[in-house]
């Protein structure tokens, strides 16, 4: 009979277990490494500075995860389709059209938490967790990258930043290719900033297909290790950032 492994209770203010103590792949929540804690700015701060993140559904307790492999988008590795390119050609050259950023913080994540995806019931973007990532937000650490058309909010997504490293959290649409064009948006700032990596989490066709690749936990963590140690810089788009995506576009000619 196969024994579970160990799993670190945690209790308010205590420190995350090391690495190596994450349920391994074989297990049955691969990634999996403690329960318990708090929802709060410092252990937050910390649990993503070690490449750890909080993820449970409603009824469950606070269970905190860092698999591995982690699936990470490197910024110079994104695949700008051509489809794509030219839907965001024509965003970028309608007046009508931009990116905002930090705007609609409590929107957008609410949005993502109300946004219905394929074989899931129900949400992981709880009235807790929300909670928790609006207080990252007033402390400069969750930022909101948001599609607006017309004045209105469309799509967009929500991330945690500390120093250079970025963490990929949630995003949601209502037009088609809204929440495409904030995730280039965000790695158009990337670039530009000199955020060379965004943690995607979990492997997913559609990330894939984006340029997101597995990479090993241990190298991923010691990037992280050193990303969050270098200064952070202001979060704000600037329509110019789009060149660092497409440096031939016809609004530059």
């Amino acid at each position: 009979m196969n024994q579970r492994p160990k799993l670190a209770l945690l209790q308010p203010g205590d420190a995350f277990p090391p690495l190596s103590q994450a349920w391994p792949a074989h297990s049955a929540a691969p990634g999996l490494i403690a329960a318990g804690g708090m929802l709060d700015v410092r252990t937050l701060v910390a649990a993503y500075s070690a490449t750890i993140f909080p993820w449970f559904s409603k009824g469950e307790p606070t269970l905190w995860w860092s698999p591995d492999p982690r699936m990470v988008l490197q910024v110079d590795r994104f695949r700008l389709h051509r489809s794509l390119r030219r839907v965001l050609q024509a965003f970028r050259l309608n007046a009508n059209c931009e990116i905002r950023i930090d705007t609609a913080f409590d929107t957008v994540i609410a949005a993502c938490a109300a946004a219905t995806r394929p074989a899931q019931t129900g949400t992981w973007i709880g009235p807790e967790m929300q909670a928790a990532y609006r207080a990252l937000h007033r402390a400069g650490h969750a930022h909101s990258v948001e599609t607006w058309f017309g004045g209105r909010l469309v799509a967009g997504l929500y991330c945690v930043a500390i120093g250079r490293a970025v963490f990929g959290e949630s995003m949601f649409t209502h037009v088609t290719d809204g929440s495409k064009i904030a995730l280039s948006a965000l790695v158009a700032l990337c670039r530009v900033q000199g955020r060379p990596l965004i943690d995607c989490q979990q492997n997913t066709q559609h990330l894939a297909f984006m340029g997101a690749a597995e990479m090993p936990r241990a190298e991923f963590a010691a990037a992280v290790q050193q990303l969050v140690r270098e200064p952070d810089a202001p979060w704000r788009f600037e329509p110019v950032y789009w060149n660092a995506l497409m440096p031939h576009s016809p609004a530059e000619r």
